[in-house]
């Protein structure tokens, strides 16, 4: 059987157990980006493809070929593949859904804590020779604060949501309120020491606002002009999710006016990120409240060890004629 990886060669020697099933199948590496012609030329006759999560996987190339049983995304996204075509031509698409639900949580409270504290204005205050000048104006105005006397909100409650609530419990944070499609229950509420809500009460009462949530039509776009509208007064913002849930103009106008005080992101639009992005030319008074990081949240080496344990198992399944146990395309 065969074998299409679009993504990073070497992923699968890195990253799957010596003993693999993966090993055992017949393979060809191609990077992202390239046309479905290309793929299509060096694979057409592959049993799975595996694809890196911002890799796309189009309708043509699905159509075109005819023994195709698995596509995997290489970590949780799947927004980029076809799953209409895949669902009817009764394709598998799978996701590793889970893989990095702890990398992604810590790295949100790292950027929950970088921005309480001012990591990165600190670090140049030191640099600069103004350490005790920064040190003492935090003093006099006693405005540094810890994740204990926060309120939380997390938008979404999925893996990731509900990893980050049970470190947030772990600093005291003041409280966690949460929303998602499905209400939670109260013994849920109860066994993740959140407070489930609706979202206008979720931005009105945190002074941390993160998203969780995956982009979709309903979702691309939402933390627009009446999201930030409807925050707390100087309320921070975390990305960890997706650039596209964002909108850029509108983040920029709330910085700038200080209706948010700082916005931290591990992801944009439009990745990869080129240097004439807006929030990168932003001046200096509204980029000193931007705190980036480089999409780096979840791609630890734990987490794709756990994910390609998932795509062995998913794979091997849908060969021995079993259905995946990460179908997000059920037909």
């Amino acid at each position: 059987m065969k074998l299409l990886h679009i993504g990073k060669a070497g992923n699968i020697e890195r990253f799957s157990a010596p003993d693999s099933y993966l090993f055992k199948l017949d393979r060809v590496e191609a990077p992202i980006g390239l046309p479905a012609e290309e793929y299509l030329a060096a694979a057409k006759d592959a049993d799975f493809i595996i694809a890196d999560a911002i890799g796309e996987v189009s309708g043509t190339l699905i159509e075109q070929m005819p023994n195709l049983r698995l596509i995997h995304s290489e970590g949780v996204a799947y927004n980029r593949i076809d799953l209409e075509t895949a669902r009817k031509k009764h394709i598998y698409v799978c996701n590793s859904k889970g893989m990095n639900s702890s990398a992604v949580a810590e790295h949100t409270v790292l950027l929950m804590l970088a921005m309480l504290r001012n990591i990165t204005g600190g670090d140049r205050a030191v640099r600069t020779g103004e350490q005790i000048q920064i040190k003492e104006g935090y003093m006099q105005r006693g405005d540094l604060r810890e994740l204990a006397d926060c309120s939380v909100g997390l938008v979404g409650f999925g893996d990731i949501a509900r990893r980050t609530a049970a470190i947030l419990k772990a600093f005291g944070v003041r409280k966690i309120f949460c929303t998602d499609i499905c209400p939670l229950t109260p013994e849920q509420e109860s066994e993740f020491g959140v407070t489930f809500c609706s979202l206008e009460k979720l931005l009105l009462e945190s002074d941390i606002v993160s998203l969780h949530v995956p982009v979709s039509t309903d979702t691309a776009g939402m933390v627009n002009r009446s999201f930030f509208a409807s925050m707390k007064n100087g309320a921070m913002l975390v990305n960890t999710a997706r650039g596209e849930l964002v909108d850029d103009s509108a983040l920029i106008e709330a910085l700038a006016s200080g209706k948010i005080a700082m916005a931290g992101l591990d992801t944009l639009d439009c990745e990869p990120v080129k240097a004439d992005h807006p929030l990168l030319k932003t001046p200096e008074d509204i980029s000193k409240k931007l705190l980036f990081s480089p999409h780096i949240a979840g791609i630890t080496a734990s987490s794709f060890r756990r994910s390609y344990q998932m795509i062995e198992e998913d794979l091997k399944d849908a060969a021995e004629g079993r259905t995946p146990k990460r179908v997000v395309n059920p037909w």
